[in-house]
């Protein structure tokens, strides 16, 4: 993968989040829901002052300090993983500290993440939550596998 993919990467992934959210502030009320499969998904805005699952709500020191934190091991990692030669785990990381910077974005101007998805009962998430979660649960698969390869002594795939 070309260098140039990992920050085009990050534009993308905060540009869908914050124009989502500018979307849902400017025609929604906090607590406004709008059926969108029956029950099942809707879009319903939620002022996040918490992190994930609204821990620490209303504690800005520690969501913008664990935000900023998560951003910095990501980046340190994704250099690590680019030295080794890997691609597919460096571009990974470059979504979780998107998603993560795009979240610290609105922490920082608003005081609060704007989060709008929401599907049965389970946590409201924006769209920079799914790309921090899926590419955790990807680069841990890809990380298990790696060592797994490391340990058997096969060759890393790159």
């Amino acid at each position: 993968m070309k260098k140039f993919i990992y920050p085009l990467a990050a534009a993308f992934v905060i540009a869908a989040d914050q124009i989502t959210k500018s979307m849902v502030r400017s025609s929604m009320q906090p607590g406004d829901r709008i059926p969108i499969l029956g029950d099942w998904m809707s879009i319903y805005y939620v002022k996040n002052t918490g992190t994930a699952f609204s821990m620490f709500s209303g504690n800005k020191f520690v969501t913008i300090a664990l935000t900023s934190i998560l951003i910095i091991v990501c980046i340190i990692l994704l250099r690590s993983e680019m030295r080794d030669g890997r691609r597919l785990t460096p571009f990974l990381l470059t979504l979780i500290a998107a998603g993560g910077a795009s979240n610290l974005i609105d922490r920082l101007t608003l005081g609060y993440v704007t989060d709008m998805i929401s599907c049965w009962s389970f946590a409201v998430f924006n769209v920079a939550d799914m790309f921090i979660t899926c590419s955790c649960m990807l680069t841990m698969i890809v990380m298990i596998m790696q060592y797994r390869r490391e340990m058997i002594g096969g060759s890393r795939e790159r």
